[in-house]
């Protein structure tokens, strides 16, 4: 069956690309990933999956947050060439405490 039919999807660049890596490393495009998407919720009649909220408490959330800005760039983060320098780093840190 020749594929005819088009879906326009708007989402953030930023979710597209991280959707992109992680489907290609699977060996296959966004494209294929929605066509599967779409089939297996045709043979569960719904979706293939149980949608839930996620709960995570606020200190989870604000590190989740975090880590999304030190991937994005916008926050600076501190580089090591050695684990000796990180653990003197930290040693440091915990003397200040």
């Amino acid at each position: 069956m020749a594929k005819t039919a088009n879906i326009n999807l708007r989402i953030e660049p930023d979710i597209k690309a991280q959707a992109d890596e992680v489907f290609s490393s699977l060996g296959i495009s966004i494209t294929d990933a929605i066509n599967i998407f779409l089939h297996a919720s045709i043979m569960e009649g719904g979706f293939p999956f149980q949608p839930k909220q996620p709960r995570y408490n606020r200190e989870t959330r604000m590190a989740m947050q975090e880590a999304r800005d030190i991937m994005a760039g916008k926050v600076e983060t501190k580089r090591y060439r050695s684990l000796s320098g990180l653990l003197a780093d930290l040693d440091a840190e915990d003397a200040n405490a």
